[in-house]
């Protein structure tokens, strides 16, 4: 099950839940109680190469898709 990172506006804590995705804009409310709450974007980094891959070249050119001239 996906676990999703909220912040309340409230009180400032950062805290997580598990729950299915159907439900992940639904309101959360902090371990404090309160109700406004906002969920966060979160990011997965995943690191490394599998074996016998080879890493994936950089673009080259400039600073990235949009610098580099890739995007068309």
């Amino acid at each position: 099950m996906p676990r999703y990172e909220y912040r309340c506006r409230t009180c400032g804590d950062t805290f997580e839940l598990n729950r299915p995705m159907a439900e992940s804009a639904d309101p959360a409310s902090c371990p404090g109680g309160h109700e406004d709450t906002v969920k966060l974007l979160s990011t997965v980094a995943v690191g490394g190469t599998a074996k016998g891959s080879a890493p994936v070249p950089a673009p080259s050119g400039g600073g990235g898709c949009c610098g580099g001239g890739c995007c068309g």
